[in-house]
């Protein structure tokens, strides 16, 4: 019998943004014991990526000094004003050729666990595309087959993904995964909000 082919995994984390909205740097907000990219790259690290793809662009050079980034592959993203798009596009060149699979994960989402990455991989069969269907929505992180690449490192505009999972809706996976959308912060009322969950409080 031929061997049974074990699809290698990437995490892309998305943490280039500008944090116009919020006014400091999000990926350095204090959240439980270290700032809130720490929990991300914690969550990420926990999955069993075959490889972690971390993308910075706004406040890179102090994310690096503050953040511990061993075991990713870092991405600088001069073009970061562009929205998340622009960050999945600079970080597809770094993927290992043999990818079958990315997840992305957003770096200001601390609530996601390896768990749900996993549920939503198990879930997701052979599907192109696959989302987590949480009680109240659908929420990240996603997942692309290799197949969407392409398509990926083609959007525009910080909505991009979104409305890439609307045109392709009939391919979409929908992974039932237990509890809310995990939220993730924009404003400093989101900060507060994600700081009074179980664990976020410095």
């Amino acid at each position: 019998m031929p061997l049974r082919h074990e699809p290698r995994i990437a995490g892309l984390v998305l943490a280039a943004g500008a944090s116009r909205r919020l006014g400091r740097p999000k990926q350095l907000l204090p959240y439980g014991d270290g700032v809130l990219l720490d929990a991300v790259l914690t969550t990420a690290r926990g999955c069993g990526f075959s490889q972690i793809v971390l993308a910075l662009g706004g406040s890179g050079d102090e994310v690096r000094r503050s953040v511990d980034t061993s075991g990713c592959d870092v991405v600088d993203n001069p073009g970061y004003e562009g929205g998340c798009s622009s960050s999945i596009a600079a970080a597809i060149p770094a993927l290992h050729p043999g990818t079958d699979v990315v997840v992305l994960l957003l770096g200001d989402q601390p609530g996601v666990r390896p768990e749900t990455v996993q549920r939503l991989l198990s879930g997701r069969g052979g599907a192109a595309l696959a989302v987590c269907h949480y009680e109240d929505g659908i929420g990240h992180p996603f997942a692309f087959a290799r197949t969407m690449l392409t398509a990926l490192s083609r959007l525009h505009g910080d909505k991009a993904v979104w409305k890439l999972l609307e045109q392709r809706a009939a391919e979409v996976a929908e992974v039932a995964v237990e509890g809310r959308i995990p939220p993730d912060v924009d404003t400093e009322a989101d900060y507060a909000q994600i700081l009074a969950r179980p664990g976020g409080v410095p």
